[in-house]
């Protein structure tokens, strides 16, 4: 194979399965060629320059530092081919040497406990097998190699699937140990409301845990709480230690999320922030959108506050836009601005009767916002809730604790399509709520000004429409009438930030939210940052923490240099999100019949009846033995540019 040219040669196998040279990625960056690629499932090659020995020395010698020690074939292995491997570069070694490697990287392989073990051998059996020549040549001209600039990055298929990334098998380990506050460190790296994500994260990592090809996954979201509340627990305070103090300040419009952790990520590097706040506590959606019985309020309050700890400022009240306007902040001396305003208005059904002011007519939004000020929205003992995501189950939950007794949910799709957590589905159903599938509302019935039924009509599902779900198609003459006192539409949110931003300011796509680069949340112009649902429409949690987190860092590198860059390392992590980490189908060497933890909760005709806490903290036992259940699959990634 010496003479083929390298861009027809690779060994990237996902999912064990060969890839088609052609559809690897050829580009690290814009513009700038990616000459070779090293990672879990082996190496790809485009540009004959790229020196295979360098790389792969500094791939095995970043597999060194990240093993962790606990078995000796990783431990000794990676020890002993890092040896090696040196060896040959600084223009040493001899042909039994590379039988030496090739003992050592199988063993490791067969033996090793986890994945750094399991995986990082891989890309160096291949050279051995398909480029052997390469070192051999190495060893003939008794040169010394110059070491590599590579682009490095440690990632696994959960903290992959984790919009901030979080290092998610490096904590979980730490929580085996016992070690609930060295876990926590790890997690507020990337992650400033533990507690709260620890609740209500919409768990994309779990989804993506390489122990579901074993047996059960993880449950990472209940980690992440336990660590978060052993800290409430023992009345420990959080190791916050804010910057040196810059003489620059940040305005961030909003305290959701994604506007809490802007000002906390700020603050860790030094940067005052003020946030202007429409309401009167922290938290935006979260604070008003999620009933208590999932997210109790002083939880996230508590996690808040460590914003204000690190030297933010919350202003309530403050609606910029109306209060105050942006400009406005740029000449009380502001150097840059973040907005991280939520999807504040309800989607329209586009029902007969919406807009026409019934009484017990009320949006999804409206809804919770009342039922979080403890008051009851509506009146009756029917209610209808029509929509498939978590609003919607927050709302007929909610509903059936305010007193309702009838309640009911309406979709227009079978439950498999429906957007909600499946757990929140669950536990709804075992409260008593009554699921209607393949039903869309056609026109409100009203007398005398207030809400005595909806129309609708029977649908069934057609071909899937752009987000993949079957599209669903009305089954003609089946129009019926469900009696009801009230209606809730919670079908949807959408942004308004316009009121917030002229749009001669910035650019404002159709669907109302702001258009900004998609590394660095910078928008048209060069002080104005942005992140969250008002940039990519309503979405996660997590993901709105991700992007307050992700603008800071942007932010305080425009405050100090005056321009933004995306860094090697943005780059690589768009090149390891399009190869893909987590394979569905693959087939594990192993089976196992582990359980998954299973946290309690209070029985459905006790937790209906109040809006206290329905799930459990984890006890310590319990802790350490999901834990223990990880399988560590970290991924090694190297690029050579």
């Amino acid at each position: 194979m010496t003479n083929q040219t390298f861009s027809t040669w690779g060994s990237w196998v996902p999912g064990r399965g060969q890839v088609p040279p052609d559809t690897l990625p050829v580009e690290f960056s814009p513009g700038r060629p990616l000459k070779a690629f090293m990672g879990w499932d082996g190496l790809f090659v485009h540009d004959e320059s790229a020196n295979l020995v360098a790389m792969v020395s500094a791939y095995m010698e970043q597999a060194r530092k990240e093993s962790c020690g606990q078995c000796f074939p990783c431990r000794l292995g990676t020890e002993k081919i890092c040896g090696i491997l040196e060896k040959i570069g600084a223009g040493g070694g001899d042909p039994e040497d590379l039988h030496r490697m090739e003992a050592l990287a199988r063993t490791m392989m067969n033996m090793a406990r986890c994945d750094i073990g399991q995986t990082t051998p891989r890309p160096l059996l291949d050279i051995l097998a398909h480029r052997r020549e390469a070192l051999l040549e190495v060893m003939e001209k008794g040169e010394p190699i110059p070491r590599g600039n590579y682009v490095m990055k440690v990632t696994a298929p959960c903290t992959n699937a984790c919009p901030s990334h979080l290092n998610i098998p490096d904590y979980v380990e730490k929580i085996r140990f016992g070690r609930w506050d060295d876990a926590l460190v790890t997690i507020r790296r990337d992650c400033c409301l533990p507690g709260v994500i620890g609740r209500v994260c919409t768990r994309p990592c779990e989804f993506n845990c390489r122990r579901q090809r074993v047996d059960v996954g993880i449950a990472i979201r209940a980690l992440k709480r336990y660590a978060a509340d052993r800290e409430l627990e023992t009345h420990a305070e959080p190791p916050l230690q804010a910057g040196p103090a810059k003489d620059r300040k940040v305005a961030i419009v909003g305290a959701g999320p994604a506007g809490l952790a802007c000002a906390y990520h700020l603050g860790l590097a030094g940067y005052r922030s003020t946030l202007f706040e429409a309401l009167d506590e922290p938290g935006g959606m979260a604070a008003v959108g999620i009933p208590h019985y999932r997210l109790p309020r002083f939880i996230l309050r508590g996690e808040a506050s460590h914003a204000e700890k690190l030297g933010a400022e919350i202003r309530y009240g403050v609606r910029v836009g109306v209060d105050i306007t942006v400009d406005d902040l740029i000449r009380e001396g502001y150097a840059a601005v973040f907005v991280g305003v939520g999807a504040t208005e309800s989607a329209k059904m586009r029902c007969e009767g919406e807009d026409a002011g019934y009484q017990c007519f009320m949006t999804g939004i409206e809804f919770l916002r009342r039922v979080s000020r403890n008051e009851r929205p509506m009146e009756g003992k029917k209610l209808l809730v029509i929509g498939g995501g978590n609003v919607a189950m927050d709302c007929v939950r909610s509903a059936l604790r305010m007193g309702f007794e009838d309640v009911n949910l309406i979709y227009r799709r079978t439950q498999a399509e429906m957007p909600a957590d499946p757990q929140e589905i669950r536990e709804a159903q075992q409260e008593g709520v009554k699921f209607h599938y393949l039903v869309a509302p056609v026109k409100i019935i009203a007398s005398e000004g207030k809400v005595t039924g909806l129309e609708c009509e029977k649908m069934e599902l057609g071909a899937p429409d752009a987000s993949g779900r079957r599209q669903p198609v009305p089954v003609k003459g089946s129009n019926f009438v469900i009696p009801c006192d009230a209606i809730v539409p919670a079908i949807g949110q959408t942004c308004v930030v316009d009121c917030v931003l002229p749009s001669e300011e910035v650019d404002i796509s159709r669907w109302k939210t702001l258009v900004v680069d998609e590394i660095t949340g910078q928008t048209r112009q060069p002080w104005i940052f942005a992140g969250g649902d008002c940039v990519t429409g309503p979405a996660t949690l997590i993901g709105a923490l991700a992007a307050g987190k992700n603008a800071a860092r942007f932010i305080a590198q425009y405050l100090e240099t005056g321009a933004c860059a995306p860094s090697d390392g943005d780059w690589l992590e768009k090149l390891i999100a399009k190869l893909g980490i987590f394979y569905f189908k693959e087939k594990m060497p192993f089976q196992d019949t582990t359980m998954k933890l299973h946290r309690s909760v209070l029985p459905p005709e006790e937790r209906i009846k109040n809006f206290e806490e329905v799930e459990a903290g984890v006890k310590p036992a319990q802790a350490v033995k999901e834990a223990a259940r990880c399988l560590r699959c970290f991924r090694i990634a190297l690029a050579a540019v």
